[in-house]
Parts: structure tokens; C-alpha cells; sequence
């Protein structure tokens, strides 16, 4: 696998003597890869969280397979987690895997090993993104210089943004995904107060997440007098994909509504006249379904500022794994300084 470089890639290209351990790790998956040379990934491989007791482990794991074995010592490495970082420990939100960087630092044999917030990460790939590697869903031109704002969702709803910063780029280490649900019709109303039933707090991630398609589902039944089934959020997206139940094709249509609505405030709040980029694992795989839902009417509904709104672009990240640019790119400046 080949990517565009990070922007200091020409600056380090003569330090890159050994290869970088790259990893994007969410609640349920971790992938990995090494970088072998400025922007080139080889050997990725994405191993199941709940299959290894630690994030050591699963990391253990990865350098022990044969194909990243003859690649040799590996003696920088950068993650990017579905998780707040803040100082030495983590723990992580949705998943049990918690440590503390300087120790997995040094039970890995690493010289420097870099831990940052996930949507952090993917928010520094957004310049490096090619046209192949993204969807336009709505808008216009994209304004030059202007913020980018970025939501996904999957496992949880990661929000940031890129803050134009002189000649370079700085990305908000956001937890936007917490701010607190608000409905914006009857329906939604609805589907929140059943949500109350479970959660003190509703946040946006309660509901734009896979966990989140689930809780739609079981307050869509309810509010519809249907019987509940024991659906997962794959097996929800599957029927309403096929065309198989009408329930589970609401569920999608409102998701997809709710998820306008984060994105619209997302571009108001940042004036991200750049764009609005859809990362995370459930929207990529909707297709053509997510362009012709409601997402894009939600994102610009917004009263007096729908035509402002309007001129802003909206774009799905199709990259496989958009998340080791920004961790390379981070990587790069730490080991130019």
C-alpha cells in the first residue's frame, strides 16, 4: 500500500533507516502497518481487540508474524486510539485495553513510541487525501484556507477538526462526540426519551455509533408497537440495505438524519468552509444509500444559515486506512525535530 507523503517526508527521507510500527486502533479492531519509506505501508493487518488481553499483546502479535518478522527491528512506532490521551495512562472508552504509554514504550523495544487521540490522527491525514480516496456528498467548492471539520462514526462518534495554522495545519483534540442529543423533529423526541429509559446523559454518540444503530432500532419498535429482535448493528444495516425490513431501513434513514444534523453544527461551530469530512466505519460502507438519504437536506437545515450551509462541501473518506497518514505525518515530525 502506497499513500501520499506526509508533509515532512522530504525533510527526513535520508533518517528513514529503520521502519515504522503504524497503528489505528478503535474499540473493536487495531490495525497495523509498517511504513517502509516516506508514505509506504506494507504488511497491514487488522486484528480483532477482543482476541488479545492487552494492546502489548496484540502489538506482540503483529511483529511476530513472518511477513512483518523480516522487515527487522522496528524502533519507532505511532498509534492513533479511539480514546482521550492525556498524559502517560490511557484507558480506553470502549474497549477494556487500558496502559501506560512509557511502559508499552518499553515492553515494545521501542525508541519513541507516539500515542494520540484517533480522530486527531485521521484529521492530519485530510490534506494528504487524494481524489480516490474521498466522496463529494452535497455543497460546493471547498474555500481555500478555511477550517475542515471531521466526524465518524463506528465503534463511537470521533469529532475534530484542522485549524489552518500559518503554512501548516493543527488538529483540535476534540471529544465532540459527548455533547449532549438534541431532537429536531417528533420522532427523534421520541427515540430520546426511550434512550432516557437507559442513560442519565443522551449524547450524540448514543446514537451515531454501532451501539447507537442498536438503540434507534429497539426505540423505533417500541415506538411503533413492533416486537424487538436481538439485531446487531451489521445485521440492522444488512436488511435495510436489502430491502429486506422496513424497520431497520428507518433506522438507517434516521442515522443518517442525525448524523446531517452533528455535521451541520459541527461546520457552523468551526466555520469549516473548507469541508465537512465523514470518516469512521458505518458511513463508508452505506454507498449510494447515504447520498440519497436526508444527511445532506439535515446538514443544511439551519434557518437563516442554510445558505451558508449549502456552499459548504461534505465528503465520505473511502480511503482504507486514512488513519496511518496522519499518524506517519506525526510520526515524521517528531523524529525531524
Amino acid at each position: 500500500m502506497t499513500a501520499s507523503l506526509p508533509d515532512t517526508a522530504g525533510s527526513i527521507a535520508g533518517r528513514f533507516d529503520t521502519v515504522r510500527l503504524l497503528a489505528d486502533v478503535g474499540g473493536t479492531n487495531a490495525r497495523f502497518a509498517l511504513e517502509t519509506a516516506p508514505g509506504r505501508f506494507e504488511a497491514v493487518q487488522v486484528l480483532g481487540c477482543a482476541d488479545h488481553a492487552t494492546l502489548g499483546d496484540a502489538i506482540r502479535t503483529y511483529l511476530a508474524l513472518p511477513s512483518v518478522a523480516a522487515f527487522g527491528q522496528v524502533r519507532h512506532a505511532a498509534i492513533a486510539i479511539a480514546n482521550p490521551v492525556d498524559g502517560d495512562q490511557v484507558r480506553m472508552t470502549n474497549h477494556h485495553w487500558q496502559f501506560s504509554i512509557e511502559a508499552l514504550r518499553q515492553e515494545a523495544g521501542f525508541d519513541i513510541l507516539l500515542v494520540v487521540n484517533d480522530f486527531y490522527a485521521l484529521a492530519r491525514s485530510l490534506p494528504h487525501l487524494g481524489g480516490g480516496d474521498k466522496v463529494q456528498v452535497g455543497g460546493g467548492a471547498p474555500r481555500a484556507g478555511a477550517p475542515l471539520g471531521l466526524l465518524g462514526a463506528g465503534t463511537g462518534l470521533g469529532v475534530s477538526g484542522l485549524i489552518p495554522c500559518g503554512d501548516s495545519w493543527d488538529a483540535l483534540r476534540s471529544e465532540g462526540g459527548h455533547v449532549s442529543f438534541a431532537p429536531v423533529n417528533e420522532l427523534e423526541l421520541a427515540i430520546l426519551q426511550y434512550a432516557w429509559r437507559e442513560f442519565e446523559h443522551v449524547s450524540f454518540e448514543r446514537f451515531l455509533s454501532g451501539a447507537g444503530v442498536e438503540l434507534i432500532y429497539r426505540a423505533l419498535a417500541h415506538h411503533h408497537g413492533q416486537p424487538v429482535e436481538a439485531l446487531g448493528a451489521p445485521e440492522i444495516s444488512r436488511r435495510a440495505l436489502a430491502g429486506e425490513c422496513a424497520l431497520s431501513s428507518q433506522v438507517l434513514d434516521v442515522f443518517c438524519g442525525m448524523l446531517g444534523t452533528v455535521a451541520g453544527n459541527l461546520a457552523v461551530t468551526l466555520g469549516a468552509q473548507g469541508g465537512v469530512y465523514i470518516g469512521g466505519g458505518i458511513v463508508p460502507r452505506l454507498g449510494e444509500r447515504f447520498a440519497a438519504s436526508s444527511f445532506r437536506s439535515r446538514f443544511e437545515r439551519k434557518g437563516r444559515f442554510s445558505a451558508y450551509l449549502a456552499q459548504v462541501p461534505t465528503y465520505v473518506i473511502t480511503a482504507e486506512y486514512p488513519a496511518f497518514l496522519g499518524v506517519s505525518a506525526i510520526l515524521a515530525e517528531k523524529l525531524s525535530a
